[in-house]
């Protein structure tokens, strides 16, 4: 639990501020690697805002669209890849459908990003959806445009641009627009120059601007099926350019002007030259880094590739096609995943279902400029060794008992069942669950990736793995799996509360937020979803909503604790908070959540200055967690707030403790030294009592 205090209090009277100091955020480049053997790549600190707006609130179904939804989160996806933009998930806010309203647009574009960015900072803005023009201004269309009032229910490009020029900060800016979509909404009778007007007007922005829009003067922006399974075509390309398809010098980085020669080379050619982005060129840094992908470092001075298209076809729905590593999405039988814009050579394709052994991979050639498709064949179910079928089941018996010893028994039937089979992706993942239990955590890192790299579609395999991510503090990794995990199952209740933790402990608490209410919705009686959701909605100064919360969670646990101790004891991890074993018995990890639940509600009761719940509520959490330095931090403030109150003696004595036990907690903490001078403040004023 995150203890920075939103309020500050005094002690007899004076003012000495309480709020804990937060460190600022390291202005350092990151460098990831070399793009050369001489010249490292350096990625600055990186922002985004990320837009995509399919279903319209106020339109009617004829102006609705099918795929910016999905743009939105496959631009999300790339960015934040490790092979792709390296941006911070939690530097990255997406604004879907019902969640683009004006309202929220203004807030991140006005409001967020110039409160984040310095001027060092790489800041990128992507939209899709509809574009139009009134009056002869061009605007972008949030989720609740209303046609009969757009001065206030659209975002102006003039807006846009003194957000860009002005408000937000930075070395490197991007704005990528998918606007102008087929069907785009144009109040003015002359469509056709109500695109010229926008189109020109997005390239006007900024003149210190990367600008890459998907069409010039004139041109509407098209979206279709045919493109990686549903994209706007635009988009796609844009993805697949960030992935590294667009890094035509093999050097691993994607520049401003790889990826708009990419983009609009490929966009041109697929639409018969009836769409042809356009970025400002010549006014940006030329070493803007818009991706990197190490995997891409090839031989320098490569010629530039005239690009090829996969067409994926399979016998079986429901089939992943991974290219060059990379999934590229679901195929279904008769329906073929076409994949354009690949970069000519050698790629290998492998295709994967649950259950099934995977065809490939194997190596494919693409060839400039033509179609190569390939027939992928999901035949044979995955059929174990019939002895290592054996020890797992023998390794289950042992893992239901419980308790560290059986752990280990069980640890060795799952590793005798994977000698015997190296792809049962179940006993992988077991194995990786019991040496999570024991604390062996590289090993159960290690485990869990097997099971995916068995079945890379095993969705339980790579929510365990991120609940062990966030054990070993790897939040970002965490964050990528359990995106990849949401995205294919959106109803997957675990992954979102894990999504939630993920986010708040990376201090992230907007999305976190968002991410725990999709948990509540999916898994109402899941307790630990309530948690994680009061803990960001204290943290974004919503108490009253956090206490509710927080009694939701304390309701829903609220069981025996014997019964807590017969829990599994990977359960008991997974559910009360991966990434919070700090004992080795689950019924601690039980008691230690409680504990943090009822400081919480002290916490806000505190913000709302109700000062004897708000006692209640830290003593309470003492009785589960009574060594804990916050909640002895939080009830000495709350004593000495009640003595500005009151001026009851006794009230010093009792915040004297409580600062106390502070201190023996831990002398080096910034509420120790804080506690230390009101302990000095509560002698004095106690030495001059009669």
């Amino acid at each position: 639990m995150s203890r920075c205090p939103i309020l500050a209090a005094a002690v007899l009277m004076l003012a000495l501020p309480l709020a804990a100091q937060q460190k600022p955020d390291s202005r350092d480049l990151n460098t990831v690697g070399p793009a050369t053997k001489n010249a490292p790549v350096a990625i600055p600190r990186s922002y985004a805002l990320v837009i995509g707006v399919s279903q319209y609130k106020n339109l009617p179904a004829t102006a609705q669209l099918e795929y910016p939804n999905r743009d939105a989160e496959d631009v999300y996806t790339t960015l934040i890849s490790a092979e792709g933009g390296q941006f911070p998930a939690e530097n990255v806010h997406k604004l879907i459908n019902e969640k683009a309203t004006i309202a929220n647009v203004r807030q991140e574009l006005e409001v967020w990003l110039p409160s984040v960015t310095k001027d060092d900072d790489r800041v990128l803005i992507y939209f899709a959806g509809h574009g139009f023009v009134a009056g002869g201004k061009g605007y972008l269309a949030p989720y609740d445009v209303d046609v009969h009032n757009i001065a206030a229910t659209a975002y102006p490009m003039t807006d846009l641009g003194a957000d860009i020029g002005g408000k937000i900060k930075g070395k490197w800016k991007v704005l990528i627009t998918d606007a102008c979509h087929s069907g785009a909404i144009t109040p003015q009778a002359d469509s056709s120059s109500d695109r010229a007007t926008l189109n020109s007007t997005l390239l006007d922005l900024q003149k210190s601007l990367f600008s890459l829009t998907a069409s010039r003067d004139r041109e509407q922006s098209f979206e279709s099926a045919n493109w990686g399974g549903g994209h706007g075509i635009f988009t796609y390309y844009v993805i697949k350019g960030l992935e590294g398809e667009a890094d035509t010098n093999g050097d691993g980085v994607v520049s401003a002007d790889e990826l708009a020669e990419y983009v609009h080379t490929n966009v041109r050619l697929a639409t018969q030259a009836q769409q042809n982005p356009t970025s400002e060129r010549g006014s940006f840094d030329p070493d803007m880094v818009l991706a990197y992908n190490p995997t891409h470092v090839k031989a320098a001075n490569l010629p530039p590739p005239q690009f090829g298209n996969l067409i994926i076809e399979t016998n079986m729905d429901s089939t992943e096609v991974f290219v060059d590593g990379v999934s590229q999405g679901i195929v279904n039988k008769g329906t073929p995943l076409r994949l354009p814009g690949i970069a000519p050579g050698a790629h290998t394709i492998k295709a994967v279902r649950m259950g099934y052994e995977p065809d490939g991979p194997r190596e494919e050639q693409v060839y400039p400029g033509q179609d190569t498709t390939v027939s992928v064949r999901i035949l044979i179910a995955r059929l174990h060794n019939h002895a290592a079928v054996e020890r797992f089941d023998e390794g289950i018996k042992d893992y239901t008992k419980g308790g560290a010893a059986n752990y280990k028994k069980a640890a060795d039937e799952f590793h005798a069942a994977l000698a015997l089979d190296p792809k049962y992706s179940q006993a992988a993942l077991y194995l990786g669950r019991v040496d999570n239990a024991l604390y062996q955590d590289q090993d159960a890192l290690a485990a869990f990736k097997q099971a995916i790299d068995s079945d890379p579609d095993y969705v339980e395999a790579r929510a365990s793995y991120a609940a062990a991510l966030l054990d070993a503090g790897d939040l970002d990794e965490a964050v990528r799996q359990l995106n990849v995990v949401t995205l294919r199952q959106p109803d997957n209740g675990m992954g979102w509360y894990l999504l939630s933790q993920a986010y708040a402990r990376k201090g992230d608490y907007k999305d976190g937020k968002t991410a725990a209410e999709q948990a509540v919705a999916k898994t109402p009686k899941n307790a630990e979803a309530h948690f994680w959701l009061a803990e960001c909605e204290r943290q974004l100064n919503q108490p009253t909503d956090a206490i509710r919360e927080y009694n939701s969670y304390l309701s829903l646990s609220n069981f025996d604790s014997g019964f807590g101790g017969q829990l599994n004891y990977y359960l008991a991890g997974y559910l009360f908070g991966a990434g919070r074993k700090t004992r080795a018995a689950q019924t601690d990890i039980w008691r230690e959540l409680r504990g943090q639940a009822n400081l919480g509600i002290c916490d806000c009761q505190w913000m709302l200055k109700q000062y004897d719940a708000a006692i209640a509520s830290c003593q309470q959490a003492l009785t589960y967690i009574p060594k804990d330095l916050f909640a002895n931090y939080r009830l000495g403030i709350v004593y000495a707030q009640k003595f500005n109150q009151q001026n009851s003696v006794s009230l010093l004595a009792a915040a004297k403790e409580h600062f106390v036990a502070v201190v023996a907690a831990n002398p080096d903490t910034d509420e120790a030294g804080r506690s230390r001078k009101y302990i000095q403040m509560i002698d004095s004023a106690l030495a001059q009592q009669p």
